[in-house]
């Protein structure tokens, strides 16, 4: 429309790009073209936008864990890793926003401190879209992969449909990483095998399929933290036969994939007093571990 010596846009023009629904990739509820996060979910829509241009959508894997089991770190660590050049399996990522896991991951261990803990707010989570490329691979594989707050995550299993995110999230994962603090297990406390053994019955009840469901589908085991117990580096499956008898129990009658890994990310740690109490600081960066049990679900998976 003309108006003077200006052309100006009509405004039925812009009101037509919002009759268009864009579907979340993750819950699939519809959203206006220039949505950040989804209405219905809080996942971000950079995901659909992205996945709008891939003839093959991308796969999801799951990284789940209780509060403090390490996620963050373990996440951060395994892409950081991957993005070297060398390495047989390398990641790449996908979109500014991938990268901000990583950076923050890493800048906190130079400084002697972890990350901090991931809020409860699904639109605050720091989300990873990348291709995985193996070199014994022909095509690679596009992933999306969150870090999801574990108090949000029990909160969801304790209260089903309290976070929508992740119920839709977890329903179409093709596989996942759980995380199990392996110190707390030495130590003879029964919180990390009761909330594992808590997230596979949600699983299994939350996808139920003879053939597809979470029973046929990979699910890493991985304890965390095991620089401080070596015995669980050297036979991980005994060490949660011993420690995590309920976990172990399950997987053996309820998942036919699965399997059990021992990683560590801190070779020694202090402990530091300070007004808000005792907190851990990683002295040195000794990552072992770290990428065996990503290998094994991406070889499941792919």
């Amino acid at each position: 429309m003309m108006g003077g010596n200006a052309v100006l846009p009509m405004d039925s023009y812009r009101l037509a790009q919002y009759a268009v629904q864009v579907p979340c990739f993750i819950c699939e509820s519809g959203n206006s073209f220039d949505a950040e996060v989804c209405r219905h979910c809080q996942a971000p829509m950079a995901l659909a936008h992205q996945a709008n241009f891939q003839k093959v959508p991308p796969r999801l894997i799951g990284t789940i864990g209780a509060a403090d089991a390490g996620k963050t770190v373990y996440l951060g660590m395994l892409a950081d890793i991957l993005s070297q050049p060398g390495q047989d399996l390398q990641l790449l990522a996908r979109g500014a926003f991938s990268v901000s896991l990583q950076q923050m991951t890493i800048s906190a261990l130079s400084n002697c401190e972890f990350p901090e803990k991931t809020p409860n707010e699904p639109e605050r989570w720091n989300w990873i879209h990348c291709q995985v490329n193996a070199a014994r691979k022909k095509n690679p594989l596009d992933l999306i992969m969150p870090d999801v707050s574990g108090e949000a995550l029990i909160e969801e299993v304790d209260h089903p449909h309290t976070y929508p995110v992740i119920r839709a999230f977890l329903s179409r994962c093709s596989g996942i990483l759980m995380l199990v603090d392996a110190v707390r297990l030495m130590e003879g406390e029964k919180d990390q095998d009761f909330f594992a053994m808590k997230i596979l019955s949600y699983l299994c009840e939350l996808a139920q399929e003879a053939k597809t469901g979470w029973a046929h589908r990979p699910i890493s085991m991985i304890f965390t933290k095991a620089d401080l117990c070596e015995t669980c580096f050297e036979d991980p499956r005994e060490f949660a036969r011993k420690h995590a008898p309920g976990l172990w129990q399950q997987c053996e009658q309820r998942l036919h994939k699965h399997r059990f890994f021992a990683t560590g990310v801190a070779g020694a740690c202090a402990q530091q007093r300070g007004l808000g109490g005792v907190r851990q600081v990683p002295l040195r960066i000794e990552p072992r571990g770290i990428v065996a049990p990503f290998r094994w679900l991406i070889d499941q998976v792919g």
